[in-house]
């Protein structure tokens, strides 16, 4: 027999906290993966109830030597929370290639990898959950962001379709899509201290709420706020080109 756990990407700072304290709250055991060592340890200390895995997830093979960190404790993930990512700002020739690609790696790769590694267990035992963090940038283009943009509408692709898949096995799955958020995401991103963003950014606790309550609703899709689900909804009611323009002006 293995222990149920609740594995929690990108658990170190933002969302990834509030998902972990939440949870924790809830009465789950966690597993806490991230790349900042001191800033896990000091939170799974704090909640209790969960232990921290350093590691680099954009990195090749991470997400087997996760799972493989995971059989080795006697676990087995019964609610996968996917919430590892980052963005970066700027035109697209300009930004590293690189860290781009690591961008796609992350917010992609490691998604679907970590996914593909824990379904086959969910589907057998008829019971489990994923939430994939997405975004309201999931709905259309993103001049000046045009990578995560593009990630973000790819992991919202991937869950619905998956969602369909297995939703008469026993398994949910979800994409929260969140508008902008008082997180750390924008100091990475290079976005500026004054952004238009900052003045209509819903706070961490209550977008983690709403995407687990949606989870346990059985929802494909979870956009938390009004303002947000009708900025998911622009390109039902404007042409594209009017859309993608308006996205290319939130600019840091």
């Amino acid at each position: 027999m293995t222990a149920p756990v609740a594995l929690i990407t990108g658990a170190s700072a933002g969302l990834g906290v509030d998902f972990a304290r939440q949870l924790s709250a809830k009465g789950q055991r966690l597993v806490l993966v991230a790349r900042r060592k001191e800033r896990l340890d000091a939170l799974a200390t704090e909640l209790g109830n969960a232990r921290a895995v350093e590691m680099d997830l954009s990195e090749a093979g991470a997400a087997d030597r996760l799972m493989a960190n995971v059989a080795a404790h006697g676990e087995h993930v019964e609610l996968l929370v996917n919430n590892a990512g980052f963005g970066l700002t700027g035109r697209f020739a300009e930004l590293d290639g690189q860290r781009q690609r690591q961008m796609i790696d992350l917010n992609c790769g490691a998604l679907v990898e970590l996914t593909h590694a824990v379904l086959p267990g969910m589907i057998g035992r008829k019971q489990g959950q994923i939430l994939n963090v997405a975004s309201t940038a999931a709905f259309q283009p993103g001049p000046g962001m045009a990578v995560y943009f593009a990630t973000k509408a790819f992991v919202l692709s991937f869950s619905e379709a998956l969602h369909e898949e297995v939703k008469k096995q026993g398994v949910v799955v979800s994409a929260l899509c969140p508008g902008p958020t008082a997180t750390e995401f924008g100091e990475v991103a290079g976005f500026g201290p004054s952004n238009l963003l900052d003045k209509v950014a819903a706070d961490s606790p209550s977008v983690v709420r709403a995407g687990l309550d949606g989870l346990e609703r059985g929802k494909a899709i979870v956009v938390p706020g009004l303002m947000n689900k009708a900025t998911a909804q622009a390109n039902r009611f404007f042409p594209r080109s009017m859309v993608r323009k308006a996205a290319g002006l939130l600019k840091p």
